[in-house]
């Protein structure tokens, strides 16, 4: 049973004993130190790129989508590239967080928190992009909210749009829910050690008057299981509705079957890179390489490779079904891809998601975070290179000749896309340094059983 990675020994997932007294100081610390130099750089800096997005919000709203680099062909520019592109990043948290803890991946532990947060943001960034493409989205009240008015005007629930508000929604809530509630022991820990009364008054709130009774946590490990099983669904639903937006038109490009698995492998695969890529900086930052260890490292490799082969056989497939469908129009978009003017997008998209990753496969690799950092910003890179090509690549050809333009993106384009960066690491800023980034209480049962201590579920 040991040699199964899945089924990793307690004392694997932490590489070195631990008492409990120093987990609550390495976890809680942050906390309750004042935020270094350090801290207050980086939420300036990435406090500034957020204001960049508000600035170019402000000039799309009151001068219209006009600033930006759509045209004629391309109806779909930046905006839903962001989109999908973020949309997928949110993934690996649900993932991490529910589908492993119903298999009983105690390996998750160290990174579900994070990876938790990391949806949360992520889902927040998606969401502002389809709102903004409609070009009024101060109607979006009226229009994608299905409730009903006095104005006899429904919502066209035939419209992809409206099927990403369901889609999304329901993601980000029942994520939310689920984070908040494995936040709730945790924050009763942080209330518990506040010297301050104003900390102890607000973290008091936020944990709901917990007391660790045997009856609360029966009752926590109820709604903690009921919300995993919710959210695993999700995981495979988002992304497919998301790939409907496509899937469902006739555009060549767009109009194939693979789109649903070909989407949540790509999700799943851009997220674990993500989680990858920030939480390599968290544990240096915070020194939580005890806790946040090389095993950890190598099983989210492991994962990235399985992933990365996934898309590489969905890249392959595509070119393959447009061969055999017989269609000239399908087989041109395809070949235009490759060998036309965004060929250079597509070949970086190519070889960051599938050659790169492969080095993945030397173990030396795998566990050391210096060599494994470039290879996941490169993943990151080439996930939003794919969902460029598919839009634009898609587009930016028509039928006719005639219709053919080049897409270039505008600088209110790249400001909202560099101002959504600000957005989420701000958010992931706030977050390292007023909640606990490791799930505290699940990381204790893990100690606790390297310990030879079964008695306690709960530390």
């Amino acid at each position: 049973m040991s040699a199964n990675p899945s089924l990793l020994a307690p004392a694997a997932l932490t590489t070195e004993e631990v008492d409990l007294r120093r987990l609550d100081r390495d976890i809680y610390g942050p906390m309750e130190a004042f935020p270094t130099y350090r801290w207050w750089a980086a939420i300036l800096l990435t406090g500034g790129l957020a204001g960049i997005f508000v600035v170019c919000l402000a000039v799309t709203v009151l001068r219209g989508i006009g600033t930006w680099g759509n045209n004629v062909p391309v109806g779909w520019g930046w905006a839903i590239v962001n989109f999908v592109f973020w949309v997928g990043i949110g993934h690996a948290g649900t993932l991490i967080s529910a589908i492993l803890f119903l298999f009983r991946q105690r390996w998750r532990t160290g990174i579900a928190r994070f990876a938790e947060a990391m949806t949360i943001f992520a889902v927040i960034c998606a969401m502002q992009f389809p709102l903004i493409h409609t070009g009024r989205p101060w109607l979006a009240m009226f229009w994608l909210i299905p409730y009903p008015n006095d104005m006899g005007v429904y919502q066209n629930f035939r419209s992809p749009l409206e099927w990403d508000v369901f889609a999304v929604s329901t993601y980000g809530l029942v994520s939310l829910m689920f984070w908040y509630t494995g936040l709730i022991p945790d924050l009763a820990t942080a209330r518990d050690r506040a010297g301050h009364w104003f900390r102890k008054f607000v973290y008091g709130i936020l944990s709901l008057g917990w007391r660790g009774s045997n009856r609360a946590w029966s009752h926590y490990e109820k709604a903690y299981l009921l919300f995993a099983g919710l959210s695993t669904p999700l995981v495979l639903s988002v992304h497919s509705i998301v790939s409907f937006d496509f899937a469902v038109s006739v555009i060549p490009g767009w109009h194939t079957t693979i789109f649903p698995p070909y989407f949540v492998a790509g999700a799943i695969f851009s997220g674990f890179a993500m989680v990858a890529t920030l939480i390599i900086i968290m544990r240096k930052m915070f020194r939580l390489q005890h806790l946040i260890t090389d095993n950890h490292l190598e099983l989210m490799n492991k994962i990235i490779i399985a992933t990365s082969m996934m898309v590489g056989y969905s890249y392959a497939m595509e070119f393959f079904t447009a061969w055999y469908s017989g269609v000239a129009y399908e087989r041109y978009v395809f070949l235009n891809r490759a060998l036309g003017p965004y060929a250079w997008a597509y070949w970086t998209m190519a070889i960051c998601n599938v050659l790169v990753p492969q080095l993945l496969w030397f173990k030396k690799i795998r566990r050391t975070a210096l060599l494994m950092y470039p290879i996941v910003i490169l993943v990151n890179v080439g996930m939003w290179f794919e969902r460029f090509v598919i839009v634009v690549t898609s587009l930016h050809r028509d039928f006719l000749p005639t219709s053919w333009d080049y897409f270039r993106p505008s600088l209110i384009d790249i400001g909202l896309f560099v101002g959504s960066w600000g957005i989420f690491l701000t958010l992931l800023l706030l977050f390292c340094r007023f909640l606990p980034t490791i799930a505290a209480t699940e990381v204790k049962v893990v100690v606790a059983e390297s310990h030879g201590s079964h008695g306690g579920q709960h530390g």
